[in-house]
């Protein structure tokens, strides 16, 4: 896409998914979302300044601005529907695609007593007709339905374990800021590391890597964040805890809680890497594309 501007023609590549974003540079070129924040995360990950990939000026949050204009007009371009592929306004493409697409995929309404179909909605109509889930006896229906609350109860173990932590005596939560360093290697790799944080009267640090320190991570279009939490402080006898980590309150990153648990002493004072649940790849490109990274930490205490 080229626009004009003041100081003549300047082009720059756009591919907006919806909802659309257009990030322009100080020069007018424009990236959408996905591709601003995967510059920014492998700027990152190489350790060098991101550019704009038309013109090779710097980039970051701060000298680029999202251009408003452009975002209006993109949003009037047609755009082919994923199930039909009639083309259609960005701005009526989503209500198109969740109401009125007749291939948009849909589920059976006995989905729930077992039916796994999915398919076209134009053929749902057909299907439910012939859907044998409904003659289906009292003990095989039983047996779908004990399947799915196996499944629901696996769903409600983590929300009931953190509701049980919640009751607990000791509780101490901070706001944990992730830095970037490298490390002193001939091939130095990417490492975060959080200043030293107090929470139930001990000092504890977090440090994050990337890709399991893996040797050249911004060749991968996989990326994955670990951590792990150690205790600075000397103690008197074992100290048994379970943590998790959430998004801070100013983030919109996506992480699923997971409880950790580990016995913390002098001798053993750090857990191994573990995997920081984020969704996927996306979310942690925005995650290696900020300044830090800012989360919030739980410790619960447990108490014989």
């Amino acid at each position: 896409m080229e626009s004009k501007g003041g100081g003549g023609k300047r082009g720059g590549s756009l591919s907006l998914p919806l909802p659309c974003e257009a990030n322009e540079c100080t020069n007018g070129h424009l990236m959408c979302a996905g591709c601003f924040i995967h510059l920014l995360a492998d700027a990152r990950l190489k350790e060098e300044q991101a550019t704009c990939p038309n013109c090779r000026c710097e980039i970051s949050k701060s000298l680029c601005c999202r251009n408003l204009a452009v975002e209006k007009a993109v949003s009037e371009l047609p755009s082919e529907c994923g199930f039909c592929m009639q083309q259609f306004p960005r701005s009526l493409l989503e209500r198109h695609q969740k109401e009125e697409c007749q291939d948009r995929v849909t589920q059976c309404k006995y989905k729930r007593i077992g039916c796994p179909w999915q398919g076209p909605y134009h053929e749902l109509t057909v299907h439910e007709a012939e859907c044998t889930h409904p003659t289906k006896t009292g003990n095989e229906l039983m047996e779908i339905l004990d399947e799915m609350d196996q499944t629901r109860k696996k769903e409600m173990q983590l929300y009931n374990s953190i509701f049980s932590l919640l009751s607990f005596e000791k509780i101490g939560y901070t706001e944990v800021q992730f830095r970037p360093y490298r490390t002193d290697d001939f091939i130095t790799r990417l490492y975060y590391e959080t200043p030293r944080l107090t929470v139930l009267n001990q000092t504890w640090v977090l440090k994050a890597r990337v890709n399991d320190s893996e040797r050249n991570p911004n060749l991968s279009c996989k990326r994955t964040l670990s951590f792990q939490l150690i205790l600075k402080s000397k103690v008197n006898a074992p100290l048994e805890c379970s943590f998790l980590l959430l998004e801070g309150p100013y983030d919109d990153v996506q992480i699923r809680p997971v409880i950790y648990h580990f016995v913390f002493s002098n001798e053993s004072n750090e857990t191994d890497y573990m995997a920081l649940p984020i969704l996927d790849s996306v979310e942690c490109n925005k995650l290696l594309a900020a300044k830090n990274i800012n989360l919030r930490l739980f410790i619960f205490q447990i108490q014989k």
